[in-house]
């Protein structure tokens, strides 16, 4: 007899167990939803650009010496051909005082010699040695006074020193970059576009652009011109793109660069996080959850274009929430304070 009754307390307590389990699971779970609404779904092009003048050049050394001097001048307006630093030239400047002393000595004697071949003591023959003894040593003086040049830094243009690196008393090396001069206006951004996606773009397209630096801000700008050859090795090709001068992004910032290359007016569209590959979880008037596969058109940054499989009065669950399934009960979530 006790055993019955245990038995029947077990019974007892699975049932409640499973009464409980079905209350928790048809009680219905607040989802957010959202329905598909009519708009422009713009296809784009992604790639990642820095902004730059569109005339500005590199100042570097030619000569491996070390840097005597570098003006303080970043920011500043320069104008064509002024000296904005130097590099060691003692040792150039020897070489030229001993060049100049042999061209002295070759001209005496060759005015000597001019003078001996007058009074045929010397050859004609010998007088033209002499005379180009001397030739070759003004040559070698002018090419030395000349290669002087290169230990002046000058300005390659009117502008403005954007940046400068480098520091007096380092070692200057040949290609390494001390100065950045251009004009800060206008300015552009040189975008690198993947080879898969380079065949899309064409000139004049209107693209988006977002900084880190202004994260709540996006910018015009235009493609104005494409790189005819890509770079192999990165499989990239190389955009220009102009956009409006009032903007505050700055030289050398980095951007995302959207590049719209097809619009279609009045698409259908829905959220992206709300679809998970070609599903989407709607929620149906009788409260339950039902799984949609639709067809999908262009898919933007943060929309996309449903061609078919949703009307435009479908209640959409979105974000998509991993745990729900098609049959669940659900419910619209109230939505937060403030909202």
């Amino acid at each position: 007899m006790k055993r019955i009754v245990t038995l029947l307390a077990i019974v007892v307590v699975a049932a409640a167990a499973w009464g409980g389990f079905v209350w928790w699971r048809e009680r219905p779970v607040p989802v957010t939803v959202v329905t598909p609404h009519m708009g422009r779904a713009a296809d784009v092009v992604y790639a990642t650009g820095v902004v730059e003048p569109v005339r500005w050049a590199k100042v570097t050394s030619v000569l491996r010496e070390r840097i005597v001097e570098l003006c303080s001048c970043e920011g500043e307006t320069v104008q064509a051909g002024q000296v904005i630093g130097r590099i060691d030239s003692t040792a150039a400047r020897a070489t030229l005082a001993e060049l100049e002393a042999r061209a002295r000595l070759s001209e005496q004697e060759l005015e000597r010699a001019a003078g001996l071949l007058e009074r045929r003591v010397v050859s004609q023959q010998a007088f033209e040695k002499a005379e180009n003894d001397h030739s070759r040593n003004v040559a070698l003086v002018a090419a030395q006074a000349a290669r002087l040049d290169d230990y002046e830094l000058r300005a390659p243009m009117d502008g403005q020193v954007l940046r400068r690196d480098g520091e007096v008393g380092e070692v200057a090396e040949p290609g390494a970059v001390l100065f950045w001069v251009g004009q800060d206006r206008p300015l552009q951004i040189v975008a690198d576009v993947n080879e898969e996606d380079i065949p899309l773009v064409r000139r004049g397209q209107k693209a988006v652009v977002r900084a880190d630096a202004f994260p709540d801000s996006s910018f015009e700008a235009k493609v104005e011109r494409i790189t005819p050859k890509g770079d192999p090795v990165l499989k990239t090709y190389r955009v220009y793109l102009a956009f409006p001068q009032e903007t505050p992004l700055m030289i050398g910032m980095t951007s995302d660069v959207n590049i719209v290359v097809r619009e279609v007016e009045n698409a259908m569209l829905i959220p992206l996080a709300a679809l998970d590959e070609d599903r989407v979880l709607v929620l149906e008037d009788n409260g339950r959850l039902a799984e949609r596969r639709i067809s999908v058109g262009i898919r933007g940054i943060e929309e996309v274009q449903v061609l078919e499989g949703l009307g435009t009065g479908d209640r959409v669950v979105s974000p998509w929430v991993e745990g729900l399934a098609a049959g669940m009960a659900a419910e619209p979530a109230a939505p937060a304070a403030g909202d």
